[in-house]
């Protein structure tokens, strides 16, 4: 009995640490996914393991544009060990500074906010790893450095237990 008390106190404890959207109120730049992602920009990341072990690095090229309330952003996909991939996500900027968006590999509506500098963003995802796929919840964080530069966090968990964190930067090329 003590030790599912002391369990117990230890995920309370836990759960009152964690940093939320509203405190990044008051922070600048504002991000703003139409404006941020807009033209074309490069990303480079690092996926790791729950204990945080390097698995892999990548690089990705984006194109993002938006009409309106509706964008578009297309991501391709280089991996360390040879691998490429395509995503292309459907954005809607919806009120109260908030965004949902689909893609395919995405299962349902990603779901996100912006506050000040920072973005909340979650969704299911279909992850293949040595020929098997597994749907992973990512929670991402992003946060904007200036107008030319964001860092983006995510932690992928399964049955709320982190399995993987992914770390991004993502740059905002200069039209040639």
């Amino acid at each position: 009995m003590k030790k599912i008390m002391l369990l117990s106190i230890l995920l309370l404890l836990s759960a009152c640490g964690s940093a939320g959207l509203d405190d990044y109120k008051n922070t600048s730049p504002q991000l703003k996914l139409e404006q941020f992602f807009e033209g074309k920009l490069k990303a480079y990341g690092m996926v790791f393991d729950r204990s945080g072990k390097l698995l892999r690095r990548f690089e990705v090229d984006l194109i993002a544009h938006w009409e309106g309330d509706k964008g578009e952003i297309k991501e391709w996909f280089v991996f360390d060990d040879g691998e490429k991939t395509t995503r292309i996500w459907q954005l809607v900027r919806e009120a109260n500074n908030t965004y949902s968006g689909t893609a395919s590999d995405i299962v349902g509506t990603a779901q996100g906010r912006t506050q000040g500098a920072a973005l909340f963003w979650q969704y299911e995802m279909n992850i293949e790893v040595d020929g098997s796929s597994y749907q992973l919840r990512l929670d991402d964080w992003m946060y904007l450095l200036d107008d030319k530069r964001l860092f983006n966090k995510t932690d992928m968990t399964k049955f709320g237990v982190k399995v993987g964190e992914i770390i991004l930067y993502i740059e905002k090329l200069d039209p040639k």
